[in-house]
């Protein structure tokens, strides 16, 4: 698996899909399976039975799914455009992501 460029609390957007050019924020990675939970994109729905230990109704709620990696890239905040992040070391020798569009730091 390769290095994941997003991290959590970025904003991106997908590019394929029923959510094609929707834009949402990371809320979780999973890393070993290359997958990332975007707020409000990718629903789905689920059949829940009732439990009546958790005191939970039964029926058909609302879910977000995890969208693979390859099918995202994040939005530039400065030019708020969806681009691939480049990355370059600062004078304190600290990495940065810069947008590749705008050469703006994320």
């Amino acid at each position: 698996m390769s290095k994941m460029k997003i991290k959590q609390n970025d904003k991106v957007m997908i590019i394929s899909g029923k959510d094609k050019t929707k834009v949402g924020k990371v809320l979780k990675i999973y890393h070993n399976k290359g997958k990332v939970l975007v707020e409000g994109l990718n629903k789905i729905k689920r059949h829940v039975k009732p439990n009546p230990y958790k005191q939970e109704q039964g029926g058909i709620k609302d879910a977000e799914a995890p969208v693979h990696i390859s099918n995202l890239r994040l939005v530039c905040d400065a030019c708020a455009n969806p681009t691939r992040p480049g990355f370059r070391n600062t004078e304190d020798g600290e990495k940065v992501r810069f947008c590749k569009k705008c050469d703006e730091n994320f």
